[in-house]
């Protein structure tokens, strides 16, 4: 289950605030369906994925889920089988009772991109909000059952872990990551800065360490 996935991704951000490492052990879609009665609790809007979930919260669907089924019928484009809209559908009382299918979409590698690149400039914002001077920027954001945990080096690379709540020891792992970067990559002669990882010791090192930490 999700609460049981300890290390969620490990994202490394360089100095300009560009992905050089991604890693994303995300659990695979889950999907949820449940049956709703008019008015809909959700507020529901329509995007380049399809049709989310805005505000509201109903039987364990939350913000962000995507529609993925009407009565037991797939949504595509925003459209049922039959061509209508299927937020026009769900506005009308005679439509219901009415069971809609929600999953859970994970990012794409470019969504990655974009929202870690809007870390990097969060993270120096938050810097300048600080009333003391010389403050870092963000190092933990928490949601209701994830984790952002951020250190960033003194060349300003940074490294990013998404966790589970649960998980402890998280400075210890940034460190461990700190160190292998230091160690496969900057040691490494062929190793440019700034450039993406894609040494061999520096994943398999990874791969053991978020292994050694997962929760079971």
């Amino acid at each position: 289950g999700f609460l049981k996935m300890g290390i969620l991704g490990v994202y490394i951000i360089s100095k300009a605030g560009g992905l050089i490492y991604s890693f994303d052990n995300q659990p695979a879609s889950q999907e949820l369906e449940v049956l709703c009665h008019f008015p809909l609790k959700l507020q529901l809007e329509e995007g380049d994925r399809g049709v989310m979930v805005k505000f509201g919260e109903e039987q364990g669907i939350k913000v962000g889920q995507v529609l993925t089924a009407v009565n037991g019928q797939m949504v595509s484009n925003r459209k049922l089988p039959d061509g209508r809209n299927v937020t026009d559908f769900l506005r009308k009382a005679e439509n219901f009772p009415v069971n809609l299918r929600f999953s859970h979409q994970r990012a794409t590698v470019n969504e990655r991109l974009m929202l870690l690149s809007m870390f990097h400039s969060v993270y120096a914002i938050s810097s300048k909000l600080s009333p003391v001077e010389g403050s870092s920027g963000i190092q933990v954001l928490e949601a209701d059952n994830f984790m952002i945990h951020c250190k960033q080096t003194l060349t300003g690379v940074k490294f990013v872990v998404v966790c589970d709540v649960k998980q402890a020891r998280i400075d210890e792992f940034l460190q461990k990551i700190y160190e292998f970067y230091s160690d496969y990559a900057l040691k490494n002669p062929f190793y440019a800065t700034d450039m993406p990882i894609k040494s061999d010791l520096f994943q398999s090192n990874l791969a053991k360490l978020i292994e050694g930490s997962q929760i079971s």
